[in-house]
């Protein structure tokens, strides 16, 4: 992804998400099942998590709410707060990969449609724009991302949390 850091605000907006989504795959790139699946906070949060409630974070907001389809017509999960982390035991990280992947493809491609100013409404939190929809998921995507790195350095050095 070429760096970009000026130009219209839609450009930026859809690089930041862009950039945020990459870094929230990044996170889990390389790690093996069981390691993607450890639980080390008391939340339901593992890094395979991550990823999936990002998916399900892109749907809700992009399908469900930008595009308006029903809930059902979603190409997947729409469920939020904890159960949108629960990754079913037959899925693979790298189903789970190409799961958000494909949500965020999606989402690229409905908002592509929508001018940044256009008003939806969300179920729960009410009127809301496309300009708010980038804004919020680049701060979501983002803070989940921080998550996973501490998630992934608790993973790749146990023994540096245990000594502090």
């Amino acid at each position: 992804m070429a760096k970009t850091t000026t130009g219209a605000e839609r450009r930026l907006l859809e690089y930041m998400l862009d950039r945020n989504r990459a870094e929230v795959v990044g996170v889990v790139r390389g790690l093996s099942e069981a390691d993607a699946r450890r639980r080390l906070v008391t939340s339901m949060t593992t890094p395979i998590g991550l990823l999936k409630h990002a998916a399900v974070a892109e749907r809700i907001w992009f399908q469900h709410v930008l595009a308006g389809l029903p809930e059902d017509e979603c190409d997947g999960g729409t469920t939020p707060g904890d159960a949108s982390f629960v990754v079913a035991d037959n899925e693979t990280l790298d189903e789970v990969i190409t799961e958000f992947e494909r949500a965020s493809e999606r989402s690229r491609a409905i908002a592509a449609d929508f001018d940044l100013d256009v008003v939806k409404t969300h179920p729960r939190a009410g009127d809301v724009s496309l300009r708010f929809i980038y804004l919020l998921l680049i701060e979501d995507f983002a803070r989940h991302a921080g998550h996973g790195d501490i998630l992934r350095e608790q993973i790749e050095d146990p023994e540096a949390f245990s000594r502090r």
